[in-house]
């Protein structure tokens, strides 16, 4: 009987999230400022993931990575940024227990696809320069779709493992989350259970959804770099180099705000320097994402001006 109303005591049924910034004078500059990354974020990934499935000659392994990446960039842009975007115009911004759940059991879904997603893109980046001969065979349609699977299904077991130790801890502090989205650290500091197993568990899936794509990164682009000093052209160094650069400034962003919030202790970490590096890879990072690794792409381009051709050619013969 005693457990069963230490258990009521402690269940919490509704959250209110602080948000990004408590100012009252930035409330509006910040609402406009991220509901125009919010749409440019949208429009910028579901048009790559259209133009890649409507470009017959963009359908092979890179580009498939791109769209499952911009699938997930519109995923965890679409779950965080609408709740947040409330706080800006609300006094209170609720969120239910078990949708603050939801929304951390997605989050770590999507987040941990990226992490290992931008490793793929790497490896196959690798092959392409390394061994372009036995590129087609390394990278077949059906290993590309095991890699891609792969990756989701790593994330969602660990977002089961993650979640389902989280729903185990007891909530009887205050029910405001200091964040603009229901995270980790900002759970567990509303906690009055023993937090250290969810800790120790958020520490060694963060370091291995990190740490792994990073070495895998950085073993690829070892490799990558020795073949293109190989190279005599200076017009095909410099291609090369600028193709990587694309992909080594999103993924520096990316990996770099994410280790600040979760590689180092609870008691070290800060909430409001927590919150910015968030937005980096939440929802900065998912906007930039279709312009490093497509806007800049000349097959990316090439593809583009060719649908809109058929487009004007299409309305010029309805006319």
């Amino acid at each position: 009987m005693k457990n069963m109303v230490a258990r009521n005591h402690c269940t919490v049924t509704e959250f209110f999230l602080a948000g990004l910034s408590e100012q009252p004078e930035l409330q509006m500059p910040l609402f406009l400022l991220f509901i125009g990354i919010y749409v440019f974020t949208v429009a910028g990934n579901l048009g790559m993931i259209t133009l890649i499935g409507l470009s017959s000659h963009l359908h092979n392994p890179m580009y498939y990575f791109l769209s499952s990446l911009s699938f997930v960039d519109f995923c965890q842009s679409t779950l965080v940024t609408p709740k947040m975007l409330v706080s800006f115009v609300r006094e209170k911004n609720p969120i239910s227990y078990s949708g603050c759940m939801t929304q951390l059991y997605f989050f770590i879904i999507f987040g941990a696809a990226e992490c290992h997603t931008l490793g793929v893109m790497a490896y196959d980046r690798y092959v392409a320069i390394r061994h372009p001969l036995l590129y087609s065979i390394t990278m077949s349609h059906q290993i590309t779709s095991s890699l891609i699977l792969g990756v989701y299904i790593f994330s969602v077991l660990s977002a089961l493992v993650l979640t389902g130790f989280m729903v185990r801890i007891c909530f009887c502090k205050l029910d405001t989350i200091n964040h603009y989205f229901c995270d980790f650290l900002p759970l567990l500091k509303l906690s009055c259970s023993n937090t250290y197993i969810n800790e120790l568990l958020i520490l060694i899936f963060g370091t291995f959804n990190i740490f792994v794509p990073i070495l895998t990164i950085i073993t690829s682009y070892i490799s990558i770099i020795a073949s293109i000093l190989r190279i005599k052209s200076k017009e095909g160094r410099s291609k090369a180099f600028s193709t990587c650069s694309s992909h080594i400034s999103a993924v520096a962003v990316y990996f770099g705000s994410a280790a600040f919030m979760y590689l180092q202790p609870s008691s070290v970490n800060s909430m409001d320097q927590g919150k910015v590096s968030s937005v980096f890879y939440t929802i900065v990072v998912p906007m930039l994402n279709p312009l490093i690794y497509s806007l800049r792409n000349k097959d990316v381009s090439v593809a583009l001006k060719k649908i809109l051709q058929r487009k004007k050619i299409h309305v010029s013969l309805v006319m």
